[in-house]
């Protein structure tokens, strides 16, 4: 068709598929006598047209290169450093049965928990408040995957397994260790189970007598259909930490010795749970309640009955809208003359709930630890596979280099975490020598602090290690770093958690710190023979030294350095008694090249920030005001005052 060729072909090229190239050459050729050079141009622009519509992305295509993903393996046959933790302390017949379990666990870990952890992230859970007739249900509605949860913590003994000690104290290793593969497939299970175990503790500390022989039973059953959870019902609105100022809750005695209950709790997790552990102040004979600490007394309370209805005297107002553990049922209820139990002395309750903090705030470090460890085995294996510039990104050394940091990290913390665990085990069988319990009273909220705040550096970091994908939803990884923010807020924020390190040297009369030092020095002997491990040795020795004329100093300065240091003074605890941690794990006989690496490289950090930020002079009165003026500046609430 003369003087239309031009705009037949970019139609064609535009919008035809080959065969409407076909209908529309047959056409052409019975309207029309067509030359053979005319017949030889158009065959040669019906090859290109049909070798452009075979180009990638055209119509719909989407092109030839899918990314292969990163997928878990058996986490505990891929982590060496957990087995070789376990070899050299477990007893060799204890290490046999324990590594037998975390192997297979492992792979159920792989195949069957990973899946359902997954399944609890993309369905949370919903409040239904009332029936389709108008009556008030109050039914929290987790998934199947959350359910199937619980019943696999029963039956892999998540819980009962620190509390059978068949192991002795190394029952509590074991137990841990098993929840360290557990926790970063676990869908956020571990958060019921954290206040499980520390209400397990409790009623083991405090006597398992009446209903609370019950609650044992349930609480540390391997039974999925007698096992129970707990919840931990502290938190009102006048503050979380400060339940002694915070807590409005009153208690009213009943003639056949239970309490009714009344007052609202602002934040309860796993609300879902069988039963729960709370604070109230009891009502006297006059209708009044002592304020303070010495006014809370510790109660025991069935969430639901046999039927699972929930306590007459519990309304739930709604479930929370968070920033990340959205898999956790946390609600605001409204007690209003729930029945409960009190299972402390009166007045005793804050007192009484001090061995449940030790649980969960170790049950924190475990999350926090594990979650550390999923990031970089999946960044890891994902270096495997990605290729950018020409070469797996496993081959270009920066990024090599940026893993190799956050390993570092990593297993520190891990070594931290476990030093714990074992000192946890001794004292739950009295074995614990006076050190060991001192140690464990500073340690605790030492680890808790500084891993949590780990955590989300660590993890952050590896999510760019996945570039883009990191951050997208459905890829799984960007869940990881939202719940990782409430490590560092559940059970004691940096700052509170910095003080009570504080108020633990103040109680004890300095005896925690002896005991931190000694136990320092004794982790660095058998590494002090070792050449390679020499110069990190006297570093540690340094900041202890340093540490040590800290201390002296401080000492004359008063509560208010000790408080602008506390944060500093932490820190420079958990780096280290880290440090030797390490330092002894790298001087065991066969320890590979790689463990004496990582403690060198934890080394060669600033191992003392406390001495360094007081020579600055940080801590001085002059400095606080300064750090008031500077924050506020500007603000008009101190406008016209700075």
């Amino acid at each position: 068709i003369p003087g239309f060729g031009p705009w037949i072909e970019s139609l064609l090229l535009g919008c035809f598929s080959s065969l409407c190239l076909e209908k529309y050459q047959a056409v052409c050729c019975r309207g029309a006598k067509i030359s053979a050079s005319q017949s030889q141009q158009a065959e040669t622009m019906d090859k290109r047209i049909l070798q452009e519509l075979k180009a990638p992305f055209a119509r719909t295509e989407t092109g030839t290169f899918f990314q292969e993903q990163p997928r878990i393996g058996n986490q505990y046959l891929e982590d060496g450093l957990l087995q070789r933790y376990l070899k050299v302390h477990l007893p060799p017949k204890v290490f046999t049965e324990v590594s037998q379990d975390l192997e297979r666990f492992g792979s159920r870990v792989m195949d069957e928990i990973d899946s359902l952890g997954r399944e609890c992230e993309l369905t949370p859970p919903r409040l239904q408040q009332y029936d389709a007739w108008g009556r008030r249900v109050d039914h929290i509605i987790t998934c199947m995957a959350w359910k199937r949860m619980k019943e696999i913590s029963a039956e892999e003994g998540l819980i009962a397994e620190a509390y059978e000690r068949r192991y002795s104290s190394w029952s509590r290793v074991h137990q841990v260790a098993k929840l360290y593969l557990y926790a970063p497939s676990s869908g956020l299970f571990t958060c019921p189970l954290a206040m499980t175990d520390g209400a397990a503790k409790v009623i083991e500390t405090l006597g398992s007598l009446g209903p609370l022989e019950e609650a044992f039973s349930h609480l540390t059953s391997r039974d999925p259909t007698k096992f129970w959870t707990s919840g931990q019902w502290m938190t009102e609105r006048k503050g979380g930490s400060d339940v002694a100022g915070g807590t409005e809750t009153v208690a009213r005695e009943q003639s056949d010795g239970t309490y009714i209950l009344h007052g609202f709790k602002w934040f309860t997790s796993a609300t879902d749970s069988d039963m729960t552990l709370t604070l109230a102040r009891i009502v006297d004979a006059r209708g009044q309640v002592e304020q303070g600490s010495r006014g809370l007394s510790l109660f025991y309370m069935k969430v639901r009955d046999e039927e699972g209805k929930v306590n007459d005297g519990i309304e739930v107002q709604r479930l929370k809208e968070k920033l990340g553990t959205r898999q956790v049922p946390t609600a605001e209820l409204l007690l209003d003359g729930a029945k409960a139990y009190r299972i402390s002395a009166e007045g005793r309750g804050v007192a009484s709930i001090a061995s449940m903090l030790t649980i969960t705030r170790i049950h924190n470090v475990v999350s926090a630890v594990a979650s550390m460890r999923r990031v970089i085995n999946m960044a890891r294996a994902y270096a495997t596979k990605r290729v950018a510039f020409g070469k797996p990104i496993k081959d270009h050394p920066l990024h090599t280099q940026t893993m190799a940091r956050m390993e570092v990290q990593a297993r520190g913390a891990f070594l931290l975490l476990m030093e714990t665990a074992r000192l946890l085990g001794l004292e739950e069988t009295s074995m614990a020598t006076e050190q060991d319990q001192d140690l464990l009273r500073l340690l605790t909220p030492v680890a808790k602090l500084y891993t949590g705040k780990q955590a989300i550096a660590v993890i952050s970091e590896g999510l760019e290690c996945f570039g883009g994908q990191g951050y997208m939803e459905d890829t799984g990884f960007a869940v990881v770093l939202r719940d990782a923010q409430v490590l560092t807020i559940w059970e004691g924020t940096t700052n509170i958690l910095a003080l009570d390190v504080l108020r633990s040297l103040t109680k004890s009369q300095g005896k925690v710190l002896a005991a931190f030092f000694s136990a320092a020095q004794e982790k660095l002997e058998l590494a002090s023979r070792i050449s390679d491990l020499e110069s990190s040795v006297q570093l540690i020795q340094n900041a202890l030294h340093r540490l040590g004329q800290f201390t002296q100093r401080a000492g004359s300065k008063g509560t208010v350095t000790m408080q602008l240091a506390a944060r500093d003074f932490a820190y420079t605890l958990a780096r280290i008694y880290t440090g030797a941690l390490l330092l002894e794990h790298a001087a065991q006989p066969g320890a590979p090249l790689t463990d004496i690496y990582t403690a060198q490289r934890w080394c060669q950090q600033d191992l003392c920030p406390v001495d360094k930020e007081e020579r600055a002079g940080c801590y001085d009165e002059a400095a606080a005001s300064m750090d008031t003026s500077f924050v506020y500046e500007g603000s008009p609430i101190l406008k016209g005052k700075l």
